[in-house]
């Protein structure tokens, strides 16, 4: 396990973080842990981040992390150093004697803050994946596994890639077909409020009416079937007003912030077409048979937001971009024998630039979210 060769050339390894969508959301019950038992249908998209990860200078005694864009708060807690910490814990346990080295860790965050796209821990499972790579170590599955879930409850869903059914508390992942056809367009509109999951449960757990789980529930056992048969594209954009109700953390997200149920109805009158929420929000996206139309809707509203049409909620403009839904990725290039360098590129990213003009969607830092998908 030697990431530098004889000639001192260093190992450097990309990978692409994508972020998620919860097409469905159903909680199904409260676990003995104090975890909420999910079921979900979740896919990837081709908005995300890059995370770089390289051999530092000989010397180098620890980890370290530069983050473009908007940073992230430089804690020591950071999730992506946790994981590469969590998988050289692994590695050196399974190799007795043979230390992992230190890596240097570059991020570029595209994805918004606490936004229900799962940036965190997309980074978190991506950083897994460098690393290995970068040692050339090897992980078994189960071993895999069970490092992703103790991180955060979606990792384990970025750590194996693709449309997948999420039940548990996030750590059983089976994956699912791709729909048919030309993958559906996604709009993103995501306020600048950050919301935490951990609020978000907890508001849901503390509600006097909880939804209709069984709807969510009815809803989501559907998706997977028609997804397993075949789902065509075309059908899951019919589905989208049903969609717009499949998720139980919904009411809970709009009972915290103030105006997002309002911002949610001027939304879907702006872009004629139901609004659903990603997650524990407060990101709301609609379906689109290609990306042109739904960068279209881009314009629409920017445009509502300009004109006072679409409200305003927490600091600034919101985020909006126009992306697609990412189908399963080939597997990634492995480093060649001999080879003192090798770089592994990310799938390309569809990213509209952010509301204030500047370039490839606007980056923004991302929260530390293992805390966050803890429900108490």
């Amino acid at each position: 396990m030697t990431p530098e060769n004889a000639m001192g050339a260093h190992i450097h390894v990309v990978r692409f973080a994508p972020a998620k969508l919860n097409l469905t959301l159903a909680v199904v019950g409260r676990r003995k842990d104090g975890y909420h038992s999910l079921y979900s249908v979740m896919v990837p998209l081709a908005l995300g981040d890059a995370l770089t990860v390289s051999t530092p200078p000989s010397g180098t005694a620890a980890d370290s992390l530069r983050i473009t864009g908007l940073p992230l708060p430089p804690e020591p807690d950071n999730l992506v150093l946790r994981a590469i910490a969590a998988a050289r814990a692994e590695v050196e346990a399974g190799v007795a004697g043979t230390p992992a080295p230190p890596l240097a860790v570059r991020l570029a965050k595209r994805i918004p803050v606490a936004a229900g796209l799962g940036g965190g821990s997309s980074d978190a499972a991506a950083a897994i994946e460098a690393a290995l790579a970068a040692w050339g170590a090897v992980l078994a599955p189960s071993r895999k596994a069970a490092l992703a879930a103790a991180l955060g409850s979606d990792v384990p869903f970025f750590l194996a890639g693709g449309a997948a059914l999420v039940t548990g508390r996030g750590e059983f992942v089976e994956p699912l077909p791709d729909v048919v056809g030309e993958q559906p367009a996604v709009l993103l509109v995501t306020p600048r409020l950050p919301l935490a999951t951990a609020d978000v449960f907890k508001a849901y757990a503390g509600a006097s009416a909880e939804p209709d789980a069984a709807r969510a529930s009815e809803i989501s056992e559907r998706l997977a079937a028609d997804m397993k048969a075949g789902l065509t594209a075309a059908t899951l954009l019919e589905r989208l007003l049903g969609l717009a109700s499949a998720n139980s953390l919904r009411p809970a997200a709009e009972s915290l912030v103030p105006g997002l149920g309002k911002f949610a109805v001027e939304l879907e009158s702006v872009v004629d077409r139901p609004v659903c929420q990603s997650g524990s929000g407060p990101t709301l996206w609609s379906l689109y048979a290609n990306l042109a139309e739904a960068r279209k809707a881009v314009r629409f509203v920017r445009l509502a937001v300009a004109n006072g049409t679409l409200p305003l909620l927490g600091e600034g403009e919101p985020f909006v971009a126009a992306t697609t839904i990412a189908g399963r990725p080939m597997p990634p290039p492995v480093l060649l024998p001999g080879r003192a360098t090798g770089t592994i590129r990310p799938r390309t990213v569809h990213n509209e630039s952010g509301a204030n003009g500047q370039g490839h969607n606007e980056p923004a830092p991302e929260p530390v979210e293992s805390k966050g998908d803890r429900t108490r």
